[in-house]
């Protein structure tokens, strides 16, 4: 029995080496490119046009972000079966696995309120925008 669970620690930790490389590579995305990108889209542009551009290119970056998030979530329900395996030699795998997973929770999170914010500001200035041109509209009738 004794060797039957050191065959299963074994495989678990063959397999956290696996695991741990897509880890290391979303991790490395999220710092040195995704965390980057977030911060641009702190200050968005004055002009509903400049907006929809920045719109448009956080579109596309948030296509890539996603797939990284999901890709990071993958890996971390492979590693669901960790929680059954209570070994002293597999703790120090459980505190990367944890340390990994609320790295990509965070960044999710963010990229989850930046996507909403950025949606939510282009509405606004498009109905400011479409407020601007109705009082146009209604003064250039009073004028005449």
């Amino acid at each position: 029995m004794l060797s039957n669970k050191r065959i299963q620690e074994l495989e678990l930790v063959m397999e956290f080496e696996k695991v741990e490389e897509c880890f290391k590579e979303v991790s490395s995305w999220i710092e040195n490119v995704g965390r980057k990108r977030l911060k641009e889209t702190i200050n968005l542009d004055d002009s509903l046009e400049m907006l929809l551009q920045a719109q448009k290119q956080f579109k596309e970056f948030d296509l890539v972000a996603s797939e990284y998030c999901k890709r990071g979530q993958e890996a971390l329900k492979k590693m669901n079966q960790w929680e059954d395996f209570f070994f002293v030699d597999v703790h120090s795998y459980r505190v990367k696995l944890q340390t990994y997973g609320d790295q990509l929770e965070e960044f999710c999170t963010q990229l989850d309120e930046t996507r909403h914010r950025v949606c939510e500001t282009v509405r606004l200035y498009e109905f400011f925008d479409k407020v601007r041109q109705g009082i146009c509209c209604t003064e250039e009738g009073v004028k005449s």
